[in-house]
């Protein structure tokens, strides 16, 4: 196909060229991060006697590096690029960390100057560049932090003139990245430093070695700063990493590990409040854990979110059945529509309080989502059974929950998790057929609903997560042997009932017996 047509092919708009087109500002964002970022790297590597034309040289250099790598993101991973906070963050990551190298070189000159054996020309061995691939690899990923540590490399070769060293910088860089790719403790940063100085130490005597002072002071020099290398990486990557978490609204590993501590506050809340609903969201994060790893989400994500998904029961917890401690049931005096309205406020009451506590962005939104347009069957249901001819009809709206639908994988999983959890309690006798047989309903329903719409689990990721929640469930609801002397009859069980003021029904769950499925249940439960 000839170029002109080719390009009236791929664009949006038929029959007028592409170059012509009315475009966003999300078209220039991609030539807009390579223009900027290439123009502050110019300057931040500028030195004396390089002239317009180094500089020149220079910024055309650094742009086609982003360039480069700008192209590889948008083809290879495009939803990075659906973010504009993303190159705006790789570009703060490489200019901030070649700052920070200019300002830590002062630094180094000043300990040179004060130490009289270490030599003035070894100081750049010391500066702190390695940080910026950490930083990559912590709030992106790792492959961001290979093409950060090229150019990081590339750059500080420009600034110093020397051969050798963006060696040092790219083997640093990559040891440090390679060692927080799955940090899951902010101490694990100052092991990772230690990590670099190491590896740091190993590259500055190569670089002694090529330059033929490894028995002079220069050498000794290369080594000491080597070794200072690792530890002024730590202390750049420990304070700047809670700055760019929170500017940038990034949930990293480290800051789930810290949600899941269970004395937070909304945890220790939920505990003392609602009990019930505590207990509940433990198991629904097992199963929403182990949902996530087999289909490639991100398991850690989904326990951390399936803990505080129902946070906002901790509101009124007595309106949950998981929480009644007593068969007084709260619901039995208040219209249908006003029970609805108060089993769906739970959402809402989640989402600010997550919200207050600055909660992560992708934890409130599975609070917001983890429900989403579903009917709340129990209380449509009861209101069609007391429904008189000749009034108002139903309007099923009044008892659906807000939404939206799930928009992620995570907050899919817990969805099910949610009803699968809540539904098994009223199996009377839990035997593998039956768990089975309730996970494969309620997981159909949940799809014919079409609730899993706008979110982007596959077929073949219905059947791992089912397998995997079958699994779980089995291994919770497993059998025990009638221990001699510890066996309840009937007659004591209603002994106990008699003492503690209730009648012979004490066994059943309020609401349980007039829901019509797992599924009415669910809606009852919230």
């Amino acid at each position: 196909m000839p170029p002109k047509k080719f390009a009236q092919a791929q664009s949006a708009e038929p029959g007028i060229p592409f170059w012509a087109q009315r475009r966003s500002w999300r078209d220039y964002m991609g030539p807009g991060f390579v223009a900027g970022c290439a123009a502050v790297i110019s300057l931040l590597v500028y030195h004396e006697g390089m002239g317009w034309q180094g500089t020149a040289g220079v910024m055309l250099s650094a742009g086609l590096l982003l360039y480069l790598f700008q192209r590889d993101v948008a083809r290879y991973r495009p939803k990075f690029m659906e973010n504009p906070g993303n190159l705006l963050l790789v570009a703060v990551l490489i200019t901030t960390t070649l700052l920070t190298g200019r300002v830590s070189y002062l630094l180094m000159e000043g300990i040179a100057y004060g130490v009289y054996f270490l030599q003035h020309d070894a100081v750049i061995y010391g500066l702190p560049l390695a940080s910026g691939a950490m930083l990559a690899a912590l709030l992106i990923d790792v492959h961001t932090a290979i093409i950060v540590s090229t150019i990081l490399s590339f750059c500080a070769a420009l600034w110093l003139q020397d051969f050798s060293y963006p060696v040092f910088v790219f083997v640093g860089s990559i040891s440090g990245a390679f060692k927080v790719a799955l940090c899951k403790r902010r101490s694990a940063v100052l092991r990772a430093g230690l990590y670099v100085s190491g590896a740091s130490v190993l590259a500055g005597l190569a670089a002694a070695l090529l330059r033929g002072e490894m028995h002079t002071a220069m050498g000794a020099s290369i080594l000491v700063f080597s070794m200072i290398n690792g530890i002024a990486v730590t202390a750049v990557v420990s304070m700047a990493l809670p700055a760019l978490e929170s500017a940038f609204k990034i949930t990293t590993d480290i800051r789930l590990i810290e949600l899941l501590d269970l004395n937070q506050p909304l945890l220790r809340n939920l505990l003392v409040h609602a009990p019930g609903t505590y207990h509940h969201s433990i198991i629904v994060g097992n199963l929403a854990e182990a949902a996530a790893e087999a289909v490639g989400a991100n398991p850690l994500l989904a326990r951390v979110s399936a803990y505080y998904h129902d946070i906002g029961k901790a509101k009124m917890p007595d309106y949950f059945i998981e929480n009644q401690q007593s068969m007084v049931n709260r619901h039995e005096k208040l219209s249908t529509t006003m029970s609805s309205l108060i089993i769906s406020s739970h959402v809402r009451d989640g989402v600010e309080m997550a919200e207050a506590q600055k909660l992560p962005e992708p934890i409130i939104d599975v609070i917001r989502e983890h429900h989403g347009t579903s009917l709340m069957t129990y209380f449509h249901q009861k209101a069609r059974n007391m429904h008189e001819p000749g009034a108002p009809p139903i309007n099923e709206d009044d008892y659906r929950y807000p939404g939206p639908r799930p928009q992620t994988r995570v907050a899919a999983i817990i969805m099910m998790a949610d009803a699968v959890e809540a539904a098994s309690r009223v199996l009377t006798d839990p035997t593998p057929a039956r768990i089975s047989a309730l996970v494969e309903k309620l997981t159909t329903k949940i799809f014919l609903e079409g609730q899993l719409d706008e979110c982007e689990l596959t077929l073949k990721d219905m059947q791992r997560i089912k397998e995997r929640f079958i699994y779980i469930l089995t291994s919770i609801f497993h059998r025990r042997i009638d221990y001699p002397g510890m066996g309840i009859d009937d007659k004591t069980d209603q002994q106990a009932d008699t003492r503690m003021g209730r009648g012979s029904g004490a066994a059943e769950e309020t609401g349980a017996e007039s829901a019509k499925g797992a599924g009415s249940l669910r809606s009852f439960k919230g």
